[in-house]
Formats: C-alpha cells, structure tokens, sequence
C-alpha cells in the first residue's frame, strides 16, 4: 500500500497557508442553484471533489468560471432539472443538489450515490424530511425523482441521528420553504454555520447555526453573493497536531474567526499545545509547550 515515510528530528519552524474548506465549497456550491444571480466565491480549493460539482452545475445549465480560488457561478434554469448516475456516483455530497432544486423547481431527479444497491439508503434523512415537507418520491433504475405540487412547506424535523448532510441539504432547501421549518438535532460543524452563512449573504432567514436547533423562515426569493469560503479545519488540525508530534512554532494563515475558536476549544485543553490568535491578519499561532513532555 502507498505510505509516507518521514525521517528526521528538527522542529517544524514556518508558516503555512491553510487551503479553503472542501466541506463547506461542495454545499455552498449546490445552493447556488436557489438563486438567478452571479454568485462569486473566492478561497475555493481546488479538490477533484470541487471539480466534480461544478460539472454538475453545468450539467443544470449553469455557466461556471474557476480561475485560482475564485469562483464565478450564473445559474439559469436547467433544461431538465436531472443529474446522472456517472456525476453523482463520484461523489456523495453531490445528492445535495435534491434540496435546491425542488425548493427552486419544484422537481429533481437525481441518481442515488449507491445506485442500484439493495438496502437502506444513506440518504433515508434526506427523503424523510423532504416528505414531511410535501415531496413525493419515487424511484426507478438507481434514481429517485422528486415532485412538488407549489412549494414545499416548512414544518418541524426531528433527525432520528445527527447527519451534516441531511442538515445541510434541509437547510438549503426550507430557505425557499412556505412558512418556518425547524431541524432539531442538526449537525453543529463549523460547516453548518458557514453554509448558513453564506445562505444568510443571500437573503435567507436563519438563527440557531452552531445549535442542535436551527429555524429556517422560507423567503419567496433569494439573491447572489460575494462570499469567502471559510478555511479548511482539518488542514489546520493537522499541522497543529504536527507541530504537537514534531514540536516546533508554526503559523497558520488564512484563517478565520470560526476556524480559530473552533481550534481553540479543541487543543487549547491539551497541556502539550498553545494556539494564540495574532493581532494583526488572519493568523494563527501554533506552538509546543516546553515545558511538557510526551
């Protein structure tokens, strides 16, 4: 199997610009189908999963510009609000497109990230909550397609499990919704809450992000943006955990208010590790502690 070797006793001295997060690029990208608008994102990694998604974007009509990190999306009605098992098979956060086009559309067929496979479905907190908002589903050859009669209608989810997915993909949806739907025991990710961040730069109507309740008003109409992508936290946590192995003093740049308290909370109880928000720029100082020992 393939494997990387590290030799060597020296500190990990420097600074590290820390990418832009995949987990919140792939559903903010899907919710630029609520919109008719430019949408323009900037600090968008440049991942295959990333790449996968804007190909689904174009499939549904969308004209897509990717150029460093910044990324320009102007959606337009897609010809046929369907997205075919050889885009979603390659990525599971690709089912996220379901939300946004039955909230826009009122239909969407889209191919299950399993196919044809015989059994429960990972996406069964999807449906169940698509249903109680007014979506009938059937399925045929390893997609499930989806209809609206009007508009789905908030109501009240209760996730039988914490799924980020299924938060999201709810979340998205409801910001089109008739009335208020409220998800209780959603997913609290720092994901979560740049999704609904950047929901919020939209125009939609949302409280409760970071919570195991989070409300959601539906507004008749959604606009485009300007919005960064918030830093990758598991890039971040593994040069901190690095710096922790190797010792050393590192910085972390590009970093954000979410991500840094986030990191804070996380290895500021370990006595092995300090972390310090910079006063000038979005930096983040890592260091080990000399006077610990492992």
């Amino acid at each position: 199997m393939d494997k990387i070797e590290i030799e060597g006793i020296k500190r990990l001295e420097g600074k590290i610009k820390i990418s832009g997060s995949k987990n919140s690029s792939l559903p903010i990208l899907a919710s630029s189908l609520l919109v008719n608008s430019k949408i323009a994102l900037s600090n968008v990694p440049r991942l295959t999963d990333v790449y996968f998604m804007l190909k689904i974007l174009e499939s549904l009509n969308c004209n897509v510009s990717f150029k460093d990190n910044d990324c320009e999306i102007i959606p337009n009605k897609p010809k046929k609000c369907k997205v075919s098992y050889d885009l979603v098979r390659k990525m599971r956060a690709s089912f996220l497109v379901l939300g946004p086009l039955l909230a826009k559309y009122g239909s969407a067929v889209v191919s299950l990230p399993g196919g044809c496979a015989i059994g429960t479905r990972p996406v069964d907190l999807h449906l169940d909550a698509f249903k109680r908002m007014g979506a009938k589903f059937t399925f045929e050859d390893g997609y499930v397609r989806g209809e609206v009669s009007g508009k789905l209608i908030g109501c009240e989810i209760n996730l039988r499990k914490i799924s980020v997915g299924a938060t999201e993909n709810i979340m998205i949806a409801a910001t089109l919704a008739e009335g208020i739907t409220t998800i209780k025991n959603a997913a609290r990710e720092p994901e979560i809450c740049d999704l609904g961040n950047f929901l919020i730069a939209l125009g939609a109507n949302i409280s409760g992000l970071g919570t195991k309740v989070i409300k959601i008003h539906g507004k008749t109409k959604l606009n485009g943006c300007n919005y960064k992508i918030m830093p990758d936290r598991i890039e971040a946590g593994t040069f901190a955990l690095c710096v922790m192995g190797c010792s050393g003093r590192i910085v972390l740049e590009n970093v954000n208010d979410i991500l840094c308290k986030h990191l804070i909370e996380i290895f500021g109880k370990l006595e092995l590790l300090s972390i310090e928000k910079l006063k000038k720029g979005n930096k983040l100082l890592v260091y080990k502690n000399k006077k610990k020992k492992i």
